[in-house]
C-alpha cells in the first residue's frame, strides 16, 4: 500500500542556536585571511577580517544615527558591496533590515516603508532608468516614520565616519542582548494581486537555512561561490550570502544585476566552484553566442531555484557548465526560503526531474487542498511545509498570516506537488496556474516539460486564456533559439499524437523575451492579462 505523502528531513547535524553576528564572528576567527567577499563590478575585495572590520563600522555609523535594536532599517539598491554590510550590520545590532525590490516605483516604496516602518532608508542613487532619489523625494512627505535617508553612492564615507565615536564595548552589549529568535529581516512577497505582505525572518530561520542548504552542496571554506541572483531576495541573501558566510565561502558578485557575460566572464576570472540562477538566468548564459569562449571547468555545484526547471534544461546546465554537482532548490520567501533540495549524490533522474527531498530538520507534506487530508505518494496536492524555516508572520498581518500558516505551523505553499515513493518531490505547477478545460485539470509544466524537448525551442511558458467554449484554452508562449524558424503549425504538428488533444495548446505566441520580476520568475499572471487582452481584439 502507498505511504502518505510526508517526509522529514532527519539530520545528525543540530541546528545552529545563536545569531548571525556570532556565526560571522566564528567563521572570522576561523578564517579571517581567507577572501569573503568580491564584487567585480565595483573591484571591490575583502577578506573575512576586512569584512568583519567593515561591518563593524557600519554597525557603530547606525549606532551613532539613531539605530536601535528593533528599529527597521531599509535597504534600496542593486548588488552591491554595501549590501552585504549592512546585512551583517544590521543584524549585529538586531535592526531589523527591510529589502526594498530595485524595481519598486513610488506607490509600491511608500507602502514598504510605512507597512514596516522603516526609520532610517540607505538607497543606491538609482538604478538602470529609475531615479531613486527623485522617487523618495516624491513620497517622503507621505512617509511619517522615515526620519532619515542615506545616499550609499555620496554618503557611504559619512555613515562610516559618523561611527568613530561609538566604542567596541557599546556594539558588543547590544550583541550580547541580542536572541536567536528574534526578528531580523523582513522580505515583501511579490503578490500578484493587491499589495506584497512582509514576511518576517529571524536569526534562526534564515542562518540555519543559508547552513544546511550549503550543507547539501557540501561548502567547504574552498567554495567560491557566483551569486548573480539579487541581494534583496531570499535567493541573494540567504542561500548566496549565509550560505557562504556559515561556512567561510567566498561570495562572488559579477554585476548589479543580471548579465549572463559577467556571470561568465567572472566564473573564469575567479575560479568560481560554484553558481546560483533561476531557470531563466541558466538559459540566458548557455545560449549566449560567446558561451563556448569561457573555461567554466571550475565548476562543481550551485543551485537552480526560483521556478521549475524544465529537465531539458537541467540536463544541459549538468553537462555544458561541468555542474555535475548541482541542486534544485524549492522553496518560498515565507520558508526562509529551502524547503526541499536535491542531493549532490541522489540518482540523475532523481536530480533532473524532482527538487529533492525535505531539507535537514524541515517538514513536508502534500494534502488534498479542498481537504486538508494527507494524499497518498504519487498524487498531486498542496505542498505544505513546517520546521524552524517557517516565517514568524506576515509583518503587522495577523488576518493574512493565519491563512498562511494554519493552527499546528504548516505553512500553505500553493504549489501543486507530487511526492514519489522514496520521498522525492515534483512540483507539477501552482494551484492558480492550472487550467481547467471543458472539465479536465491541465498542469502547464506538464505541456511545457514537452515543448521544451522540440528542436529549436529555447524557452516555452504555458498559460490558461478564456474561452466561452471550454471556460480555458491552453496558451503556449515560445522562444525559439538563434536561427530556428518554426511556425505555430510545425509547433502543433509536432505535439500530435505525442500528448493529449486537450492538452495541445490552441493559441501560440513567438517572443522574444518573457515578462520577469527583478529575480527572473516569469510572470504568469501577466502573460495572462496580456494575452487576454490581445485575444479580444481579436474577436
Amino acid at each position: 500500500m502507498p505511504l502518505p505523502s510526508y517526509d522529514h528531513g532527519a539530520c545528525d547535524i543540530p541546528l545552529l542556536g545563536g545569531t548571525i553576528g556570532a556565526n560571522l564572528r566564528r567563521t572570522v576567527e576561523r578564517f579571517g585571511e581567507r577572501e569573503a567577499l568580491i564584487v567585480r563590478h565595483q573591484n571591490f575585495r575583502a577578506t573575512y577580517r576586512e569584512l568583519w572590520e567593515l561591518v563593524a563600522r557600519t554597525a557603530k555609523g547606525l549606532v551613532a544615527r539613531g539605530v536601535k535594536t528593533g528599529d527597521r532599517v531599509g535597504v534600496w539598491s542593486p548588488n552591491r558591496f554595501e549590501w552585504v554590510v549592512v546585512q551583517y550590520a544590521t543584524a549585529r545590532l538586531g535592526a531589523i533590515l527591510v529589502n526594498i525590490n530595485p524595481a519598486y516605483k513610488a506607490t509600491e516604496l511608500e507602502y514598504a516603508l510605512n507597512k514596516s516602518g522603516v526609520s532610517l532608508l540607505l538607497l543606491a542613487k538609482g538604478f538602470r532608468h529609475a531615479d531613486y532619489c527623485a522617487i523618495l523625494a516624491d513620497v517622503r512627505d507621505r512617509c511619517p516614520d522615515l526620519r532619515e535617508s542615506l545616499v550609499i553612492d555620496s554618503q557611504w564615507d559619512e555613515l562610516l565616519a559618523a561611527g568613530a565615536g561609538v566604542s567596541d564595548e557599546q556594539l558588543e552589549e547590544i550583541e550580547g542582548a541580542l536572541q536567536f529568535d528574534d526578528p531580523i529581516n523582513i522580505q515583501y512577497t511579490s503578490g500578484t494581486t493587491g499589495f506584497p505582505k512582509g514576511a518576517t525572518l529571524t536569526h534562526h530561520n534564515i542562518l540555519n537555512n543559508g547552513y544546511f542548504t550549503a550543507e547539501r552542496m557540501r561548502y567547504t571554506e574552498r567554495e567560491r561561490v557566483c551569486v548573480p541572483v539579487p541581494f534583496y531576495h531570499c535567493f541573494g541573501m540567504v542561500i548566496g550570502n549565509l550560505a557562504c558566510t556559515s561556512r567561510g565561502a567566498c561570495i562572488v558578485v559579477p554585476s548589479e544585476s543580471f548579465d549572463p557575460l559577467a556571470v561568465l566572464e567572472t566564473v573564469q576570472a575567479e575560479r568560481c566552484t560554484s553558481l546560483y540562477g533561476v531557470p531563466t538566468m541558466f538559459i540566458a548564459e548557455l545560449d549566449h553566442p560567446r558561451f563556448a569562449e569561457f573555461d567554466l571547468s571550475s565548476l562543481r555545484t550551485g543551485v537552480v531555484a526560483g521556478a521549475p526547471c524544465p529537465v531539458e534544461v537541467m540536463k544541459r546546465i549538468i553537462e555544458r557548465m561541468h555542474l555535475r554537482d548541482i541542486t534544485g532548490v524549492c522553496g518560498m520567501t515565507e520558508t526562509s526560503p529551502t524547503a526541499t533540495q536535491t542531493t549532490t549524490d541522489a540518482p540523475f533522474a532523481k536530480r533532473v526531474e524532482t527538487v529533492g527531498r525535505a531539507a535537514p530538520h524541515v517538514e513536508i507534506k502534500i494534502i488534498d487542498p479542498a481537504t486538508g487530508r494527507l494524499v497518498l505518494r504519487g498524487t498531486p496536492g498542496e505542498q505544505c511545509t513546517r520546521g524552524y524555516n517557517v516565517m514568524r508572520g506576515y509583518w503587522m498581518d495577523a488576518e493574512a498570516t493565519a491563512k498562511a500558516i494554519d493552527a499546528d505551523g504548516w505553512m500553505h505553499t500553493g504549489d501543486l506537488a507530487v511526492m514519489d515513493a522514496d520521498g522525492y518531490v515534483s512540483i507539477v505547477g501552482r494551484i492558480k496556474d492550472i487550467i481547467i478545460r471543458g472539465g479536465e485539470n491541465i498542469s502547464p509544466r506538464e505541456v511545457e516539460e514537452f515543448l521544451h524537448t522540440i528542436d529549436g525551442v529555447a524557452e516555452a511558458q504555458v498559460i490558461g486564456v478564456p474561452c466561452p467554449k471550454y471556460g480555458e484554452e491552453v496558451m503556449a508562449w515560445v522562444r525559439l533559439k538563434a536561427g530556428a524558424t518554426l511556425t505555430a503549425d510545425d509547433l502543433r504538428a509536432a505535439c500530435v499524437g505525442r500528448i493529449a488533444t486537450f492538452k495541445i495548446p490552441r493559441f501560440w505566441k513567438f517572443v522574444d523575451a518573457f515578462p520577469l520580476t527583478v529575480t527572473g520568475k516569469v510572470q504568469k499572471y501577466r502573460m495572462r492579462e496580456i494575452a487576454a487582452q490581445e485575444l479580444a481584439t481579436k474577436q
